[in-house]
């Protein structure tokens, strides 16, 4: 099992299965993805709808509130943007251990693991101009390459941490 753990390829293969799972997800039209009714449904008491509804800023030039865009909808922003940074979180830490163990150089492989999980990032936005009802933005590539950025930062410290104590 802890053989298992120091295998590269079980690194590249996680990224790869969070590229194919987005590449499906930016396959499907807004209106197929969006859990807005399941959330007025499950959130039938609105909760926090008080603290939140003091809450508004711009994003990608609309203005994101539960005045502009209602409870659910507001809701449904932070999880679609909390589901591309993770993604792009997971893509991006695993690319860099799996590039670590192969290369043993853990600055290059942070590098490329970010280069790598950024332009997918903005060849996923790409995908989804071509794809009908949905609106590519380049602040969620953005959002995405900050994601990847931060699991390689933890990666590396992590990297640079565990190598002081071995010494």
């Amino acid at each position: 099992m802890k053989k298992l753990w120091k295998n590269p390829n079980l690194y590249f293969a996680i990224g790869i299965v969070i590229m194919v799972i987005l590449f499906i997800s930016s396959s499907q039209t807004y209106e197929q993805q969006s859990q807005t009714d399941l959330i007025g449904k499950l959130l039938t008491g609105q909760p926090l709808k008080e603290p939140l509804g003091k809450l508004s800023f711009a994003y990608a030039g609309q203005e994101q509130s539960i005045q502009a865009v209602g409870y659910a909808k507001f809701i449904e922003f932070f999880i679609r943007k909390g589901a591309h940074f993770m993604t792009y979180f997971v893509m991006g830490g695993s690319f860099c251990i799996g590039l670590y163990l192969k290369m043993k150089h853990f600055w290059w492989g942070g590098f490329f693991a970010w280069l790598a999980a950024t332009g997918y990032a903005g060849m996923d936005e790409f995908h989804q101009q071509l794809t009908g009802g949905r609106t590519p933005l380049f602040e969620d590539v953005m959002l995405d390459s900050m994601g990847a950025l931060t699991a390689v930062i933890l990666v590396l410290v992590v990297l640079v941490v565990q190598r002081k104590r071995l010494r």
